[in-house]
């Protein structure tokens, strides 16, 4: 696979992007650590326990990130379209043939061994978004490429949701900040935001109640415009879309979510209190964050993470470790070092030359932004407990080869930056 198109490709490779990656997953393994640490399993390197098997995660990734770096650059664009068809009928095999894992069919086993196929398609939708959108012939404004463009990123998040594991779908979400960068009208921001709101109404307030709210609001509004027939028709347009949507929203709520679902936004809405139920996880996450105070307690002397009180607190919340045992100074530490890396992909990605590298990099930066907020947002209260690992840090094969594989072909492609790709 190596030609002459690979040749300095060491001195092309960004390393500052590199170190980080190496740090965070470094950082990420000694909070696993932590995390589960227990007096008669002291060795770090012991693989009956987590943070022995992330070790031989982080082993594997190397090699993963090694055989990437060693790919022609130009290979990615040119397979784009055939691992992303793979790995649609992948997710659709899931449903079919996957093993079940805590309610959720979307692991494909053997033997012991667990992949899940929805982490692996995030970087197979970033390829194949960065092909489409970097054909010279494609314009965002054009309603037939918005489609498109948005079922690329839709079709995978559909048959996530038919595995049961809404929040991997939910990332798939992400792809429209990329959207934006390409040159989406910022009134779909105003729209998505809008949405957002009339949901968490829709949630809130009886259907009836925000029906005749939506109703006085179009009838009010009809006194501040120029009341011809065009302006008229779009009210009464923006009326039923909402009033739909309020609809969708309730049928939804009552006859597509899981109860232990309905149960958890119910707690985050504040419709019910439930501490020693759905609101478990996240009122010990916050007294585990909280008790760490300023600097915390100090590396594996974490008594809410040591003594378990935190359930799934090596994977979705091993959040609650670096805020408990490095405290608050800790917390905005680790939070400044991924806001740092966000920059530097940014960065990276505005320096390319080719469309597809610039596209791909901003869904990689997407990615692991909506990774970041949903769970620390989670990890605090204030983001519904979905299942959502922290990049680099939370454990998981699945998880750290994804990411892996998301950031290195970015590295890989950033060295053949001065060629341009189709």
């Amino acid at each position: 696979m190596a030609n002459r198109n690979n040749e300095g490709v060491l001195q092309n490779i960004d390393w500052i992007l590199v170190l980080m990656y190496l740090l965070m997953v470094t950082m990420g393994w000694f909070n696993i650590y932590a995390a589960v640490y227990n007096e008669e399993y002291k060795s770090i390197f012991d693989t009956s326990q987590s943070y022995g098997m992330q070790l031989v995660w982080i082993i594997s990734s190397l090699f993963i990130a090694f055989v990437i770096l060693v790919i022609d650059g130009e290979a990615f664009p040119r397979v784009a379209w055939a691992v992303y068809g793979a790995f649609i009928l992948l997710l659709i095999a899931v449903i079919f043939v996957g093993a079940e894992v805590k309610g959720s069919k979307s692991w494909i086993g053997v033997g012991s061994f667990r992949v899940q196929p929805a982490e692996f398609a995030k970087f197979a939708t970033n390829l194949a978004i960065a092909k489409y959108l970097s054909n010279i012939n494609i314009k965002i404004d054009n309603l037939k490429t918005k489609l498109i463009a948005g079922g690329l990123f839709a079709v995978p998040a559909l048959i996530i949701i038919l595995q049961n594991e809404t929040g991997s779908a939910l990332v798939y979400g992400s792809f429209i900040l990329v959207l934006f960068r390409e040159g989406l009208s910022g009134n779909f921001l105003i729209l998505g935001l809008m949405m957002v709101v009339l949901f968490v109404l829709a949630l809130l307030v009886d259907e009836t109640i925000l029906s005749i709210i939506l109703a006085v609001v179009a009838a009010g509004s009809l006194f501040f415009i120029r009341r011809k027939m065009r302006n008229i028709l779009a009210v009464v347009g923006i009326l039923v879309a909402a009033l739909s949507f309020v609809y969708s929203v309730d049928y939804a709520f009552v006859n597509i979510l899981e109860p232990h679902q309905k149960k958890r936004i119910n707690v985050l809405l504040g419709k019910e209190v439930d501490p020693k139920g759905a609101g478990y996880n996240v009122n010990q996450s916050m007294i585990a964050i909280g008790s760490g105070g300023v600097l915390g307690k100090g590396f594996l002397k974490g008594t809410q993470t040591k003594f378990n009180y935190v359930p799934e607190q090596s994977t979705d919340f091993i959040f609650c470790t670096v805020g408990e045992e490095w405290g608050f100074v800790g917390s905005v530490v680790v939070i400044g070092l991924f806001i740092v890396l966000l920059l530097r992909i940014i960065y990276l990605a505005e320096r390319q030359r080719s469309a597809f590298s610039r596209i791909y990099g901003y869904g990689l930066a997407s990615i692991i932004f909506i990774h970041l907020a949903i769970n620390i947002g989670m990890t605090i209260g204030l983001a519904p407990v979905v299942g959502i690992p922290l990049p680099f840090f939370s454990y998981g094969g699945s998880s750290l080869w994804s990411f892996t594989i998301l950031t290195f072909i970015f590295v890989r492609l950033d060295a053949y930056r001065f060629q341009i790709l189709r």
